[in-house]
């Protein structure tokens, strides 16, 4: 499965904080789905993730009843990515 979506990039500043995109609703149902093959655990979802000419491993978390991505900062430093930036993330899911 692939999606590809933009959003805002949003910084969650908990005892662990990160930078974060939240998946369209509308293209959550789908993941939910493919949640119950594909999950190792607390409903993460583990993809490939692609932001600009940056790829990365890392997994779509549960949020709200939605799913976010996580960019870690060596990918917002390659693609100078700042707080509230519109971006367009492109994510496969890993089988």
């Amino acid at each position: 499965m692939e999606l590809e979506f933009s959003g805002e990039m949003w910084f969650w500043k908990g005892p662990s904080p990160w930078h974060f995109v939240t998946v369209p609703d509308d293209q959550c149902g789908d993941l939910e789905a493919t949640s119950t093959a594909v999950s190792y655990g607390w409903g993460m979802i583990p993809v490939t993730a692609q932001i600009g000419e940056t790829n990365w491993k890392t997994a779509l978390w549960p949020k709200d009843g939605a799913y976010i991505v996580p960019i870690k900062s060596w990918v917002r430093k390659a693609e100078d990515l700042e707080l509230g930036d519109l971006i367009t993330v492109n994510v496969e899911v890993d089988l």
